[in-house]
């Protein structure tokens, strides 16, 4: 049986998150020096984040706030 053949009209172009760049928006978590899940709002990130410093207590993880361009610490 074939599959369908799509057009390139029907693709979605990706959107990719590069680790070396930070976001614009919103707040990321920072692991060892490295953006990497972004989130909508501070406290979305502090949870995810205090879910992974108990499973992996050796990471250095901290909160990226892109409306001021700062790095916290994980509280």
């Amino acid at each position: 049986m074939k599959k369908p053949m799509t057009s390139a009209d029907e693709i979605e172009p990706r959107k990719v998150q590069r680790a070396d760049v930070a976001p614009a928006d919103g707040f990321s978590l920072v692991v060892d020096g490295h953006f990497k899940t972004h989130f909508h709002d501070e406290s979305a990130a502090q949870k995810a984040g205090a879910e992974l410093l108990a499973r992996f207590p050796m990471l250095q993880i901290l909160i990226y706030d892109a409306a001021t361009r700062t790095r916290s610490p994980l509280q």
